[in-house]
Order: structure tokens, then C-alpha cells, then sequence
């Protein structure tokens, strides 16, 4: 059994009108949300084997940010192709990941993550939002063998919830 979290990044800065979208950092919402995600994944005793994260600069900040709360030590993936994803061609991302890795973050965008998840689910999930963590139980040994509409919705969680 696999362990796939789909985690959409926190709210991002829009004030700088000249910056390019994928320079875009963090606002103060976006900041303050990480811990408490981060507190809600603890409690649910949530640790990955591995985090592969969309290179934009608002999805580094998310990723590191989540991976310093949550103690995490391991190695973490920046990928270009992460950004402006389709939903097939982060599948094949996904195929990719060594079978020794059980747990892994996958940190991105919508709508490429709600995309997705409803891809991956025999369900529908209107929306994730900003820092909205989707969890899925996959019944594969090999990440090579994931398939849509396979995986078993274990949680679906967002900042919202929690304040």
C-alpha cells in the first residue's frame, strides 16, 4: 500500500504586480497557515518518505515550510514540470518514484491538483484550496502501476478547517 498526498501551496502574494508568476512568494495567510497544517498532519501522524514540489517559488516556500514544522529530514524534489502540470503528465511523475519511497508529498498547483485528485478518486472534489492537503491510499506496491480512479480518499483537509 502507497501513501499519496496531494498538497495544493499556501495562499500566494500578489502585491507585486510586476513579478512573474512563478516568482510569486507567500502573503501573511498563506505564512501563517504552513504550521497549522503542518499541526494537523502531526496529529494525523503523517511523516513522507519523500516530497516532490512544483519549483515555483510560492511551492518551495510551502514545501519548506510544511517540511521544517513536521520535523522532516529527508529529500525533497523540485521539479519544473510540476508547474503548469497536467494531470497525466504528474501521474507519470508519479510513476517514476523509486518502491522503497511508501509516503510521498507531492507539492503543486490547481488547477492541476483538484484535477487530479478527481482524476485519481472514483469522486469528484469541487475544489482544493490554497494549502488543502488531499491524502490518498493506493492499493500498489510499485508506483509504476498507479492508475486513475484507484485510489481511496484517506482525508481531505485545508486551513479553513482549522480556524
Amino acid at each position: 500500500m502507497k501513501n499519496l498526498y496531494l498538497i495544493r501551496h499556501a495562499k500566494s502574494d500578489w502585491s507585486d504586480e510586476s513579478q512573474s508568476d512563478f516568482d510569486r512568494g507567500l502573503n501573511k495567510r498563506g505564512e501563517k497557515a504552513i504550521p497549522t497544517m503542518a499541526n494537523a498532519l502531526k496529529e494525523k501522524k503523517v511523516m513522507p518518505d519523500l516530497i516532490l514540489s512544483s519549483s515555483a517559488k510560492r511551492a518551495q516556500l510551502t514545501t519548506k515550510g510544511l517540511a521544517k514544522e513536521i520535523g522532516y529530514t529527508g529529500k525533497i524534489k523540485y521539479i519544473d514540470a510540476l508547474y503548469m502540470a497536467e494531470p497525466l503528465d504528474v501521474i507519470s511523475i508519479i510513476k517514476e518514484i523509486k518502491d522503497k519511497y511508501d509516503d510521498v508529498f507531492i507539492v503543486g498547483h490547481n488547477p492541476e491538483t483538484t484535477e487530479l485528485t478527481d482524476l485519481m478518486l472514483d469522486d469528484y472534489i469541487d475544489n482544493v484550496p490554497t494549502l488543502g492537503i488531499v491524502a490518498l491510499k493506493l492499493p500498489i506496491k510499485h508506483w509504476k502501476k498507479l492508475k486513475p480512479e484507484k485510489a481511496k480518499l484517506n482525508f481531505f483537509i485545508y486551513p479553513k478547517m482549522y480556524t
